[in-house]
């Protein structure tokens, strides 16, 4: 799963550096999704170890980093839409997808790690 996480934090860095440079590189913001990449990708390689208790530990960071990634994506890409329609204005789409495409990832990656997690403590308690 450690490798698997890496792909995903490729897929947020350049996720991020698109936004970033796609929008000419005027918000910041737009990075947030590399920084997310990032901090999994590290935590991502410090799992790849055949210490169990390391690769856990690690795997349960990066879980954790998901999740609240998700949420807080989620999260904004609604309140960026509903604030947008209440002030009677077309919401940023760049910024809105961007936001629904973390999000989306995100969700995947979670439920990966989770079914990843429940797979390997059914195969400790045969």
């Amino acid at each position: 799963m450690a490798k698997v996480t890496l792909v995903f934090a490729v897929l947020l860095v350049i996720l991020g550096l698109a936004g970033y440079f796609g929008t000419g590189s005027i918000h910041p913001t737009a990075l947030i999704p590399m920084w997310f990449g990032l901090a999994m990708g590290l935590f991502g390689f410090l799992a790849i170890s055949p210490n169990e208790g390391r690769r856990k530990l690690f795997m349960h960071i990066n879980v954790t980093i998901g999740l609240l990634g998700m949420i807080g994506a989620a999260v904004e890409a609604l309140r960026g839409y509903a604030r947008a329609r209440a002030a009677g204005l077309e919401p940023d789409h760049i910024a809105l997808a961007s936001k629904l495409t973390m999000a989306g990832l995100l969700l995947i990656y979670v439920n990966m790690c989770i079914r990843s997690f429940i797979a390997a403590r059914s195969a400790r308690q045969e």
